[in-house]
């Protein structure tokens, strides 16, 4: 109460904002005289005085008014439509980076192209964000003749074009183009492999329009890049014949002592390392079997992926035994969990060892889809410096946008006072009842020839209303949404006399319905129309026009409540533009999806016991209203649904623009070498701990298994014991300098060999090959512990601080594996000449070079039983005491028993 009258004396939030923008608007209007007289010429040689004020130091709020009286002037000139002052409100709120709610009709496409060039002028760029295809190559064209005119460039993004012809779109000043593609796009150019292979530039400002339908509609699905990893099942199959050849060494070689064997086992570290014998062995095999060129080694650059293949099967063979490690069923291997002994359905190894598994027991060997890139569309229109939107719909979400992306949502009045009648609900006992009496209504409509739209919750829906409208031989039109492009024209016409037109709520937006038809669609059609036709066409138009007022405008029929209000306000916004006159009414029935939940069996009983006969309908505020707080609660859930996929993608998020960062770092330097000298210290000394750990006796030090690790992984032989014995003040920290200095020197000595620009180019080629790899295993890891995390809830554990201390746990240690990984393959291979490093080069393209799927399909934070309520174990019996005679009938005491502690 006390809020209320707060909000009478001093005026909402929104009276006040609006009230602070009018005195632009007066300031706007005040320059429409001036600017009447310029001539063409000094019109556009506005935008660049606006561009070379704003070098000299003047921010765009500084220029606003007067931009915006040149975009209100050009339109006229242009067009011949003129901006009216809500619309002048309205390209404030957006410039702003606020949410601007315009009814439809209202001209929210006119009031776009006003903040559009008052931000373009800063030479950053403008995304103009569509729904769809259609739209975006629609307001392009459209809008292009109002930029040209101003001196401004537009580019148009759309699917299937080329990455040349994208550049272009995104250097323009203004671009539009749809939310999936602005979102492929930003994750495709952080798969680049150079830098001239990104489309496009940093994200500076978006206006969106349909923001709801974009930031909350498909906020709950996120887009995803996916391709299918690389076949490489024969090539499993082959080295898997070439392992049974190959025998194991006891003990690792040392010096001067050499076994006879081809490699050794580290079963602690679960590893296996070929020995120089057991290399020259694989080799020889390799090459009898016509798999490695004559005279070529295992360790050359282009065999790179060889000798991983090698590495991956000898471990599935020497290291993992069938029923210990894991089962084969069904044709699949499904790993045995080590602590517990379970199976886990569903998991895979990486890294290739899964494959080799498969090879080794015969079965199928899977080609998995792999996640190659994913993000959510908050995450992504977060990044940008600026963001609006615009929408007839937004208040009933203001809360969401505010919490989720710190959008504001102000409501700008309508040019004309609103007409439309809202009729209160009707609701029927049946389906059949509700659909009879929307049939009868439609037949009173056309009987008048008043124009009507059908807006239904699914296609199935509209499909079932359009056979009942055939059998009553109705005339009609159907959309749901599939073909945009045909459906516009449809809608356009969907206000003619007496027209009947079904449609989802979704189809034919952004088109509005003009009472009596759109006369201009009927002037495209023509070919070179001549004056007369014209004139011909307006004449016809202003007779349907007043007939269609005369039977009340546009009637909308809502054959059910949608879950969300926000959709009920999309399809009675249809109607009433600009002041027209029109009515809507929404007939629901106690069988409808959103009565089954919430008025459930009570209200049914009630009308039956009112004695209430077929046909008869309830009618009243107080059930319309009970509705309407059913649908808040649904929102409500929504809403947490959403949330709840944006803090679990918010981890992944964080380590997404570390990635992404440090990649493209990577592929802005020509030169990486300090990077990989800071990652070398970094290895060398975690390998040093491993076998001397720190301020230990010597007696805990183990020196020939360093010195066999330092050969195995580094390539270099060092006398490690010899310079102990030899030195009695060689300490450990002494020790660790020795070893790295021995190391750098021996890559030194291969960079003397091949050259410093050789060595250069293959350092940061094997550094974003590791990287993209390590990646993509990273992402494959986290959606496999998303998809299991909710049972954690079972161990009274909270799920979303379990994925993220989880997921934290497999970042940190993708990021060792990538540093030990990119240091051995530098230290180890044998870089003779440049085409080594275009082969590895070659590697990379040929691994990006599969089939991708660009997907933007239903995939929840987690399965749709998961939650952060922690999970209550209910036990099915009474509880037996520890005590107590064993269930089991052998007569023991339950704790000597079954219940005996392990």
């Amino acid at each position: 109460m006390f809020s209320s009258i707060l909000r009478k004396v001093f005026g909402s939030r929104n009276d006040r904002l609006l009230k602070k923008l009018r005195k632009n608007v007066d300031a706007i209007n005040a320059l429409e005289a001036e600017f009447e007289k310029l001539s063409d010429e000094a019109l556009k040689a506005k935008t660049d005085e606006f561009k070379a004020r704003i070098e000299k130091g003047e921010t765009l709020d500084d220029i606003l008014v007067e931009a915006f009286a040149t975009v209100r002037e050009a339109s006229k000139r242009v067009y011949g439509m003129r901006h009216f002052d809500v619309q002048m409100l309205g390209g404030q709120v957006l410039h702003q980076g606020k949410i601007s709610e315009m009814r439809t009709g209202e001209g929210k496409t006119l009031t776009a192209t006003l903040p559009t060039y008052l931000n373009a002028l800063s030479g950053k760029g403008v995304h103009v964000v569509t729904v769809n295809d259609y739209l975006a190559r629609r307001d392009a064209e459209w809008s292009n003749q109002l930029f040209t005119y101003l001196g401004m460039r537009v580019g148009c993004n759309v699917p299937g074009m080329s990455p040349q012809q994208k550049r272009e779109a995104y250097q323009a000043d203004v671009t539009y183009g749809t939310n999936n593609e602005f979102g492929f796009d930003y994750l495709r150019d952080n798969m680049a492999f150079s830098p001239q292979d990104r489309v496009q530039r940093p994200l500076n400002y978006a206006v969106v329009d349909e923001v709801d339908s974009i930031l909350i509609d498909e906020a709950r699905t996120p887009l995803i890049i996916s391709g299918q990893a690389e076949d490489s099942s024969e090539l499993y199959r082959r080295i898997n014949t070439i392992i049974p050849k190959l025998v194991q060494q006891e003990k690792e070689d040392e010096e001067g002592q050499e076994g006879d064997g081809d490699y050794t086992i580290d079963l602690k570290a679960k590893q296996i390392h070929l020995t120089e014998r057991g290399q020259v062995h694989v080799e020889e095999i390799l090459q009898q079997e016509g798999m490695l060129p004559e005279g070529e080694s295992l360790f050359a650059a282009g065999n790179i992926s060889l000798l991983h293949h090698i590495n991956a099967a000898l471990r599935a063979h020497k290291l993992f035994a069938k029923d210990v490690d894991y089962i084969v069923k069904e044709d699949q291997i499904v790993i045995v969990d080590e602590h517990t002994g379970r199976t886990m359905e569903g998991r895979r190894w990486s890294e290739g060892l899964h494959q080799a598994v498969e090879a080794k027991e015969g079965v199928r060997i899977q080609n998995e889809n792999q996640t190659l890139a994913s993000i959510t569309f908050q995450n992504y229109f977060r990044l940008y410096n600026k963001l609006a939107g615009m929408t007839g719909t937004a208040d009933t979400e203001a809360f969401e946008f505010n919490h989720i992306y710190g959008l504001e949502t102000v409501v700008i009045p309508t040019n004309r006072p609103m007409q439309r009648k809202d009729m209160a609900d009707l609701i029927y006992l049946t389906a059949e009842e509700k659909y009879e009496a929307i049939v009868e209504d439609i037949k009173d409509c056309v009987k008048r020839g008043q124009p009507t739209l059908v807006g239904t919750v699914s296609i199935e829906n509209s499909e079932l209303i359009s056979r009942i409208l055939k059998k009553s031989k109705i005339p009609h039109k159907v959309l749901n949404a599939k073909f945009h492009e045909h459906e516009a024209d449809i809608v356009a016409q969907a206000g003619k006399p007496g027209a009947v037109t079904i449609a989802t709520n979704m189809a034919g937006r952004g088109t509005d319905i003009v009472l009596g038809g759109n006369w201009q669609a009927e002037v495209e059609k023509i070919e070179n129309p001549t004056e007369a036709q014209i004139e011909k066409i307006k004449a016809e138009w202003k007779e349907s026009h007043d007939a269609v007022l005369a039977s009340g405008g546009l009637h909308i029929i809502g054959t059910e409540r949608h879950e969300s209000r926000r959709i009920d306000n999309q399809i009675r916004g249809r109607s009433g533009r600009q002041g027209d006159p029109g009515s809507s009414r929404f007939y629901l029935s106690l069988d409808d999806a959103l009565m089954r939940i919430f008025a459930s069996e009570k209200m049914g009983n009630m009308m039956k016991r009112l004695g209430m006969e077929r046909g008869e309908a309830i009618e009243h505020p107080w059930v319309t209203r009970a509705i309407e707080n059913a649908q808040r609660k649904v929102e409500g859930r929504n809403f947490d649904i959403r949330k709840q996929l944006l803090e679990y993608d918010d981890v992944a998020n964080d380590q997404r623009k570390v990635i992404y960062e440090q990649r493209n770092e990577l592929l802005d330097e020509g030169d990486i070498s300090e990077t990989i000298a800071a990652i070398r210290e970094d290895v060398i000394s975690s390998v040093v701990d491993e076998y001397i750990p720190p301020q230990s006796l010597e007696e805990m030090w183990d020196v020939s298994g360093l010195e066999e690790r330092m050969r195995a992984d580094f390539a270099v032989d060092l006398p490690i014991k010899a310079w102990l014995e030899n030195d009695d003040k060689l300490y450990e920290e002494k020790l660790r300098e020795r070893i790295l200095g021995e190391v750098v020197d021996a890559y030194k000595q291969k960079e003397a060999v091949v050259g410093e620009q050789v060595l250069r180019q293959f350092e940061k080629a094997v550094m974003l090959q590791n990287l993209d790899s390590h990646w993509k295993e990273h992402l494959a890891a986290m959606d496999h512990l998303r998809q299991g995390i909710h049972l954690r809830g079972y161990a009274q554990k909270n799920p979303k601080q379990e994925y993220k201390r989880e997921s934290f746990a497999l970042f940190s240690q993708m990021l060792e594996a990538l540093k030990v990984e990119v240091i051995t393959i530098l230290a180890r291979v044998k870089v003779q000449a440049e085409e080594d490093v275009q082969k590895v080069e070659e590697q990379r393209r040929q691994a990006d070079d599969v089939p991708k799927n660009f997907e933007h399909e239903e995939a929840n934070a987690t399965p749709e039983e998961a939650s952060d309520k922690v999970r209550t174990q209910v036990r099915e019996g009474a509880k037996v005491g520890r005590n107590d005679p064993c269930p089991c009938g052998s007569g023991k005491k339950y704790k000597q028993c079954h219940g005996k502690l392990k």
